[in-house]
């Protein structure tokens, strides 16, 4: 046999093998372990092979997807379309770069294109339809109750393939949080029937139970899955957040090493920033920047976004707030509004204020924030912590705006909440404010003192003069009724009744020159304390004979001049359980 000839059977067969290594599963089995190098170095060959691979095609393009780069996998798509003559698959997955870009009219085109194309007497064609529940599963945009229905359809056209249950497991999930994991597990364990060594389906299982906080089957079966392939890199990064989270740093770096282990021959820089984030648990914020720094530089002009975030939190930690701001503007200007949490606006008001933003744009950057949180007790803690922060600067108004929106948060909010926001509001001088929400207080809490002595107070504050409308009714109408209610227990009201007894009894003697009912006031007042000095003084001004019975001028003494002001505030009193709010000031 000539050397040429035995050369040609040589290669030939080694292409053959290449061909049964090298298939389009594999690069599937690559691509759920998130060895995302592998598994389009696996695809590309096999195009090499025969460019007109279609699933090779397709999952290429899958795969860029798993990477965030759309635009790739849209552009890889189009041209292939345009190649085989609008082959179904393709559709299927120029749609789904349509779901991603909430273009859903152009997507369902597609999709019901595809199936037209592939459609025969026994139905619809059972990769078909799972390529199209994928894409609607994976996608934000996408119709998960479509997406049950169609991947329904493919289990009973071909109730072998795994990839259908794993993706029916997914839109169970996704279609009724909380409700479908049922149904979800029922189609992992599904799929583990099929294939025993399905490993992506035990980390979905893992995943399953995770939000359910059964950590003892999370570990179970993320170890399941490591037993299944050794090389099940997802597995291992599952492994490194579960002891990470744990602080159980030591295990959470051999998990990682063992994460770097699987993917050999590929290195992914990647890993890296899972080092740094280690490094910033560790608190050793140098090692955290330098990991994350060169993960940032590798990556070019489109660096992760989580990457750009750890490095503004590690910068604020080590008082860098200028390098800090540089790396959450570009955080923010980069991740998808859609990903962005609650604590990210947190941070990134965090470094403004170490830098001198005024907190009215402090405010605002929190509430970008509370928008993003559906949850409404999560909500209801994040926005808590960003008035205590305003409370630390001393930003009473900022502080009050932000109680008062976690107060309109609240699904069943305390009554008692109300005043305490009131009297921040009164003590920024929001008095308009600070009026509304003690009026609002008196009629839900009728029967509370508190109500209206404060808003006796604020009318006060807003006519020190006791002669504009409509504070001075309002005034005098508070002060009353909070009298009435003090008299009803004079020992645990003491200082409110006192309080209102020489603020009206000022009023009329000194506004309304009538000294029969400013006396009346006086001697109510000294029911609750017949030793109280400011009354004490009062009464012989209002028992002594006068020539006229009108007084010229305010001949009281000073501290009946001044009765209501801000200065005056009651004494504490402790409510009685039975009428007084939860969370009243003292």
């Amino acid at each position: 046999m000539k050397k040429t000839t035995i050369t040609f059977l040589i290669s030939a067969l080694m292409a053959l093998g290449g061909l049964k290594a090298q298939s389009v599963q594999e690069g599937m089995n690559y691509l759920y372990a998130d060895r995302f190098k592998s598994a389009i170095g696996v695809f590309q060959k096999l195009l090499a092979t025969n460019p007109n691979n279609i699933e090779a095609t397709y999952w290429l393009g899958q795969t860029y997807l798993d990477l965030d780069d759309n635009a790739k996998a849209e552009d890889l798509y189009t041209k292939a379309i345009a190649a085989s003559a609008n082959a179904p698959l393709l559709l299927v997955g120029k749609g789904h770069c349509e779901l991603l870009n909430k273009k859903t009219d152009e997507a369902r085109q597609h999709f019901e294109a595809a199936l037209t194309m592939t459609r025969t007497k026994k139905g619809d064609d059972p990769l078909i339809l799972t390529a199209i529940g994928r894409a609607n599963v994976d996608a934000k945009a996408g119709d998960i109750a479509y997406a049950v229905e169609k991947l329904e359809a493919a289990v009973l056209r071909d109730p072998k393939n795994t990839e259908t249950y794993l993706q029916l497991g997914n839109a169970y999930r996704k279609l009724r949080p909380g409700e479908g994991g049922g149904q979800a597990f029922l189609n992992y364990k599904k799929a583990l029937e099929i294939n025993p060594n399905f490993a992506v389906a035990s980390v979905r299982l893992a995943k399953l139970f995770e939000s359910q906080k059964n950590w003892d089957l999370v570990i179970q079966y993320l170890t399941d899955a490591v037993t299944q392939d050794p090389k099940f890199s997802l597995a291992y990064h599952e492994l490194f957040y579960y002891y990470f989270f744990r602080q159980n740093y030591a295990e959470a770096e051999n998990q990682l090493k063992k994460l770097i282990d699987s993917k050999l021959p590929e290195d992914d820089i990647q890993d890296q920033s899972l080092y740094a984030q280690l490094c910033w648990a560790r608190k050793d914020f140098d090692c955290a920047i330098a990991k994350d720094l060169a993960v940032v530089a590798s990556q070019g002009e489109h660096p992760k976004p989580k990457v750009l975030k750890l490095l503004a939190d590690a910068y604020y930690q080590k008082a860098d707030y200028a390098n800090a701001k540089k790396f959450i503007d570009d955080y923010m200007a980069r991740e998808k509004t859609e990903d962005k949490i609650a604590y990210d606006y947190k941070l990134k008001a965090d470094i403004y204020a170490k830098l001198g933003t005024p907190s009215p744009d402090l405010y605002s950057i929190y509430m970008e924030g509370a928008a993003m949180d559906t949850v409404v007790q999560s909500r209801i803690d994040y926005m808590t912590v960003a008035a205590d922060s305003f409370k630390a600067r001393g930003s009473k108004k900022q502080e009050a705006d932000m109680r008062l929106a976690i107060y309109k948060t609240r699904l069943k909010p305390q009554p008692g909440g109300l005043i305490n926001i009131g009297i921040l509001y009164t003590q920024c001088g929001e008095l308009p404010t600070a009026d509304s929400l003690f009026k609002a207080y008196t009629v839900v809490m009728p029967d509370s003192v508190y109500g209206y002595v404060w808003r006796g107070r604020v009318n006060f504050t807003q006519d020190t003069t006791m002669t504009v409308e409509p504070f001075v009714s309002n005034m005098v109408t508070s002060f009353q009724k909070a009298l009435d209610i003090a008299y009803t227990d004079k020992v645990r009201m003491k200082s409110q009744g006192i309080n209102a007894s020489i603020t009206l009894a000022g009023y009329f003697y000194n506004i309304k020159k009538d000294k029969e009912t400013a006396l009346m006031y006086t001697r109510k007042g000294l029911e609750f304390d017949s030793t109280n000095g400011t009354l004490k003084s009062i009464l012989p001004v209002l028992t002594a004979p006068s020539r006229n019975p009108a007084p010229r001028g305010n001949v009281m003494p000073e501290a009946v001049q001044k009765a209501g002001t801000p200065a005056d505030k009651p004494a504490a009193v402790k409510p009685r359980t039975s009428k007084a709010p939860q969370g009243v000031k003292k």
